[in-house]
């Protein structure tokens, strides 16, 4: 009989590496060179402000969301009805057909296909990506298992590889940071822009399933299974991050002129391996990305048909996100990541306050201390944005943190204060008691 504790060792490895590889698959793999390019010489500095805002919040997201039912909603519960399924609706959006799913397939074309066939049509290949995820996602598969066991550890393989050959012989030296740069800022920037919190938000129920599939159907071994496969993957996140950035940070001196993230990435790759390291990277790009909009967009489609009371069914719903993917995925990683900025610089922040005080659920008996909150947080982001296009409000500059771009902060917490001192009614005593 095999040996409990190795089993269990073994679950933790192959959830671990597969957390890690949904995390990191999406295209996470541009932001941490290009942030090391411009960080230059304060490249760490850059890298452990990405790392808070990318893997530090999505595992805070996941631990948050695995003390109750592992869905959405269980950190959106303390709003109002109408603001959570709004609130709900854009983050699954944003996840799903509209960003991050679209962006999978943008990254393969640009980062694997294109520096070996330029000639190819980006509506070709859309089309033939966004077929695979369809057939793959109507039968879905043990996904958990093949990433774990098979995809992770040879994309880890190749990201050694390199990031061994980058570190015993540099492409270059490291430069001073790019004028005008704001490490810390741009760290927070493209830990943002990973969206893995949305990433969180969607596939942690596939992650207490398979859980669940693999016997350990009480709470508190989900719970501790979860988290020890949270920490492999935030330790794996911690050191190829930290390895791309500075393999960014190195590509300083080269002048490389106005190149954009993906360009960064098969520019560093092929000076290091030559053309076989070009190739090597489009194959495991090609899977990881593969792999990470097959989880996206079953998450997202299970979300949608729900919402629709299964009036429009799965498979229905998972052509028709297949579809809008394949037309967005053409705009480019450049104009997603342009479009997708005051979006996120808007919905992040009101996610992450109910995030946090998900974990004082049964302390908190006021739902107005949630809703206040958000409230506080949504004004002074829509603010900051307008202040992004142009507008001229000198007291959103003035707010605590606002170089980090987290001047809600403050707002939040005052507007979640102010939400105590409101009388919470009695269904909503009844309800927290009962444990909602």
């Amino acid at each position: 009989m095999e040996n409990p504790g190795k089993r269990s060792f073994r679950d933790v490895i192959v959830v671990g590496f597969a957390m890690f590889a949904i995390f990191f698959g999406a295209g996470n793999l541009i932001f941490p060179p290009y942030l090391g390019m411009v960080s230059g010489e304060e490249w760490f500095k850059g890298f452990i402000c990405f790392i808070i805002a990318d893997a530090g919040l999505a595992i805070i997201t996941v631990l948050a969301m695995i003390r109750y039912d592992g869905t959405i909603w269980c950190v959106l519960k303390r709003l109002s009805k109408p603001a959570a399924a709004i609130l709900a609706v854009i983050s699954m959006l944003c996840v799903g057909p509209l960003l991050c799913i679209p962006r999978t397939c943008a990254t393969t074309f640009e980062l694997g296909v294109l520096p070996l066939i330029p000639a190819c049509s980006s509506w070709v290949f859309g089309a033939i990506f966004f077929a695979a995820v369809f057939i793959l996602t109507v039968k879905p598969s043990a996904v958990i298992d093949i990433i774990g066991k098979f995809l992770t550890p040879a994309l880890l393989l190749t990201l050694a590889v390199l990031f061994v050959k980058g570190i015993v012989l540099p492409i270059g030296g490291i430069a001073a940071a790019q004028e005008g740069a704001q490490v810390a800022k741009e760290g927070f920037h493209a830990g943002y822009q990973t969206m893995d919190v949305f990433g969180a938000l969607a596939i942690t129920l596939v992650v207490v399933n398979t859980v669940k599939g693999k016997g350990y159907t009480g709470a508190k071994s989900q719970f501790s299974m979860i988290s020890k496969s949270s920490l492999v993957a935030v330790l794996g996140l911690f050191f190829v991050y930290c390895a791309l950035t500075f393999l960014g940070a190195t590509s300083g001196e080269l002048q490389l002129g106005d190149i954009n993230q993906a360009g960064l990435v098969v520019t560093i790759t092929e000076r290091l391996l030559s053309r076989f390291g070009v190739v090597l990277l489009a194959v495991i790009v090609l899977f990881a990305c593969l792999t990470t909009a097959i989880g996206l967009v079953s998450s997202s489609a299970e979300f949608f048909s729900r919402i629709t009371k299964n009036k429009i069914s799965y498979p229905v719903m998972v052509g028709i996100i297949c579809a809008v993917a394949t037309i967005i995925s053409n705009v480019g990683i450049s104009t997603m990541i342009a479009i997708a900025t005051p979006l996120l610089n808007t919905i992040y922040p009101i996610m992450l306050t109910q995030i946090v005080l998900s974990f004082f659920n049964e302390k908190i008996h006021n739902d107005y201390v949630f809703r206040g909150a958000a409230l506080g947080a949504l004004i002074t982001c829509v603010l900051g944005v307008a202040c992004d296009f142009g507008a001229n409000i000198p007291i959103i500059e003035k707010l605590p943190l606002a170089s980090l771009d987290l001047e809600w902060i403050l707002p939040a917490a005052i507007c979640g204060l102010m939400g105590a001192v409101i009388p919470a009614k009695r269904r909503q005593r009844a309800a927290t008691a009962a444990g909602r």
